[in-house]
């Protein structure tokens, strides 16, 4: 072959390799959590409005997994961003022992202390190995965070708290919940254990993803609204 073709051959190719790594460079990285892989989509999930976003944890105080990870969810609300709210729901999955504890928990939540008692009770699971197996020694321990037990009892056995386990465990399943623990983020995304997330402060950081991701949808909302505002003044 003639020598100057070679050469030209060689310029175009070089060119060519370096307008397609321009080109690359100048590509947007892709997201860095998907959907279907990292996080699934809630099917039907209602409209949300405000400025705040809403986080919640499914768990269980039987599950030995949620008692694995309530130090990194407990450290994660420390840190969380003012405008996110977090809450829990407990799960029951149709067994006894853990309606008994999702009542317990309705129970303390109504009477204003189940954050105060969250941990110590996780704590007294798994950490220390005692488990209450009535709910008479459950409002004995909750006695400790100033509860009386005879009112906890009372409370546990009331239409509010029977209303309020129901409608925690239809959202259960209109979140898709499978298993425990379980984040969901806006009422939109599901995050749960599964082979793409290595470990919790990696699902961790779905949510914070995932957070960031709906605040900046707030934020968007509300800039895209104000001159459509201002336009009607």
């Amino acid at each position: 072959m003639n020598k100057k073709k070679i050469g030209l051959s060689t310029i175009f190719g070089a060119l060519f390799l370096f307008a397609s790594s321009v080109s690359l460079a100048q590509t947007p990285p892709g997201p860095k959590y998907k959907e279907g892989v990292h996080y699934t989509a809630i099917k039907n999930a209602p409209l949300v409005s405000g400025d705040q976003v809403e986080v919640i944890e499914a768990f269980s105080y039987l599950c030995p997994h949620c008692g694995a990870f309530e130090p990194f969810i407990s450290n994660w609300e420390k840190h969380k961003p003012k405008n996110v709210r977090f809450r829990r729901i407990p799960v029951v999955f149709g067994r006894e022992s853990w309606e008994l504890y999702a009542r317990a928990y309705v129970t303390a939540e109504i009477m204003g202390i189940s954050d105060a008692a969250h941990g110590a009770l996780m704590d007294k699971l798994w950490k220390k190995r005692e488990v209450p197996r009535s709910m008479e020694e459950l409002a004995k321990f909750y006695a400790g965070f100033g509860a009386d037990p005879q009112t906890f009892l009372a409370t546990s056995k009331s239409f509010a708290v029977d209303a309020r386990v129901r409608k925690d465990q239809r959202d259960v399943q209109n979140f898709g919940v499978q298993g425990t623990p379980s984040i969901i983020v806006d009422g939109k995304y599901l995050v749960s254990g599964n082979p793409a997330i290595a470990n919790y402060d990696m699902l961790l950081d779905v949510v914070n993803f995932l957070v960031s991701k709906e605040l900046a949808a707030r934020k968007s909302s509300v800039a895209a609204a104000a001159p459509a505002a201002k336009g009607n003044t």
